[in-house]
């Protein structure tokens, strides 16, 4: 019995760790200076500093323009970061942009920061920390949403610990963040896989009467990043650039675990399986349910508040067919900086808990091969 608690303690001591280690991750990065921003010689040097993997790139905006500021152009700043051409999504968070576009990591992250011209046509206007933190709330709502099935919580919120859980994201500081959200009573997901339902949260949740005791089935917010690679790519440093959001399918879809289904955990393999099937699953495709972008019209499924969304010319539905049409194989599966194709029985729901962002989402990037 001692030889067993020793046991739990230990698990547990080691996943708080693995959550302090999210938390504390960070990127380094070589922030470069457009040319065409620069107005005075010697152009500035770049500027080095550490990207949170829980944060985003606009609260970096502070410190980068202190740093140039000497040689900026007059004029209202629209400032944009771009990686090797392309535009990066400032609503999505610093780590999963590198692990999504860094297929072999490269230390330090070399990025162009722009103070003009901002692509309206493929990025989202972002009016600064203002727009970062709308971003953070709308996807802690849509998360709360799928995890207890409304949103009441998170709106209920006092001013107060609003402000203090966005200061604690803001800082990385994650002990404060555990102090507020726990008034959220999200929790922890279970491996029984189920949650049972008061009366109470039957009457926030839905009209329909439940039985006493009813349970509703775990269900766990999942952003999956699918990007499409060489359909021979060997080797991750030989992985072309992207080059357009059109290679990349931004998806949110929730995983639903029954109890009936009887198993003693859900695996990662698993779990994509269900999640993503067109490339997972052994099934025939014509099994499959199509791929739903960020861009789809809410289903069922869906939450009612929505994030940000970049400008787009092709319709969701095509950028989902042409991103699966050819795909052979799965060449990488990554989370938290973590390459996990090879070790896909990890125990999905202790990844939800420990690995995922401060929204309470677990952000999950796949390498697809095919023809590109």
């Amino acid at each position: 019995m001692a030889a067993l608690a020793r046991d739990i303690g230990d698990a547990a001591a080691w996943s708080a760790e693995a959550a302090r280690r999210v938390w504390g991750g960070a990127i380094p990065l070589h922030v470069h200076l457009h040319d065409a921003d620069v107005t005075a010689l010697p152009p500035p040097p770049p500027f080095l500093t550490l990207g949170p993997r829980i944060g985003y790139l606009p609260l970096l905006v502070p410190i980068i323009k202190a740093h140039f500021s000497s040689t900026l152009p007059p004029g209202v700043d629209t400032v944009w970061f771009e990686y090797k051409g392309l535009p990066l999504k400032w609503y999505i968070p610093i780590g999963v942009l590198f692990d999504l576009l860094c297929a072999d990591p490269e230390r330090p992250w070399n990025l162009i920061v722009h103070f003009r011209g901002y692509p309206a046509e493929i990025l989202s206007p972002c009016e600064g920390e203002d727009s970062v933190k709308w971003s953070y709330n709308n996807s802690l709502k849509e998360a709360a949403f799928i995890i207890t099935g409304n949103s009441k919580n998170v709106m209920n919120m006092s001013q107060a610990d609003q402000a203090a859980m966005w200061e604690s994201v803001r800082k990385g500081d994650m002990d404060s963040y555990t102090n507020i959200s726990t008034k959220l009573k999200l929790g922890l997901f279970e491996e029984d896989w189920s949650v049972p339902t008061s009366s109470a949260e039957r009457q926030q949740g839905s009209d329909e009467p439940e039985s006493p005791g009813s349970v509703r089935p775990c269900r766990v917010p999942v952003r999956l990043y699918v990007r499409r690679v060489q359909e021979d790519l060997e080797y991750l440093e030989d992985a072309i650039a992207v080059s357009d959001w059109e290679s990349v399918s931004y998806i949110n879809r929730p995983f639903e675990i029954r109890k009936e289904e009887g198993r003693s955990y859900i695996t990662l393999a698993r779990a994509l399986e269900t999640l993503l099937p067109e490339f997972f699953s052994s099934k025939p495709a014509a099994d499959t349910q199509p791929v739903e972008t960020a861009d789809s019209p809410p289903d069922d499924s869906d939450t009612t508040p929505r994030t940000p969304r970049d400008g787009d010319p092709a319709p969701a539905s095509q950028r989902g067919a042409d991103l699966t049409k050819n795909a052979t194989e799965v060449k990488l599966v990554r989370v938290q900086g973590i390459d996990l194709e090879n070790n896909m029985d990890v125990p999905f729901l202790w990844m939800a808990n420990y690995l995922k962002n401060p929204e309470c989402y677990l952000h999950v990037c796949v390498y697809v091969g095919a023809g590109i």
